[in-house]
């Protein structure tokens, strides 16, 4: 598949648009960048420089205004930059683990595509996954209690 190409419901590639692209490359360039710690010391900075610069303004309305308003639009921003990062990274998680569903042998390949189920669907499936693994606990505690009897009763002679 080409860089920027996505897959629609029937397997089929279509090229992303040239403004997906950019925006996907932004966001993750600047999720990369801000989630590095030159970018925290530089908000520390930034913050250092406001607070020192307070006396020089009088402490005025404006001298606050400046980093109410730059700590609301970078804040705004962000929103969207994280949301997209987050975004990807589910979605990329979710593919490896359906291509591992998918490559197990005996696995149910309904779990593949589970992420398009409904909540009450999702919630149906968790009872009967739950079910499924109280089931299996009971079924390893009798195992477990068969073969530690045996064991017990040749200690004890």
């Amino acid at each position: 598949m080409e860089p920027g190409a996505t897959m629609n419901h029937d397997g089929n590639h279509k090229p992303a648009s040239q403004a997906s692209q950019l925006f996907s490359r932004f966001a993750q360039a600047t999720a990369q960048w801000t989630g590095h710690p030159a970018a925290f010391l530089g908000a520390i900075l930034i913050v250092l420089i406001w607070i020192i610069s307070g006396p020089m303004f009088n402490y005025s309305d404006t001298w606050q205004l400046v980093i109410n308003t730059g700590t609301t639009i970078v804040t705004f921003l962000m929103v969207f930059l994280i949301q997209n990062t987050q975004n990807r990274d589910i979605l990329t998680v979710q593919l490896k683990l359906s291509e591992l569903v998918l490559a197990m042998k005996g696995a149910e390949n309904r779990f593949a595509a589970i992420e398009d189920l409904t909540d009450e669907e999702l919630e149906e499936l968790h009872e009967e996954c739950r079910a499924r693994a109280e089931t299996t606990f009971h079924h390893l505690e009798e195992r477990r209690g068969k073969e530690a009897g045996p064991r017990t009763a040749a200690r004890k002679q």
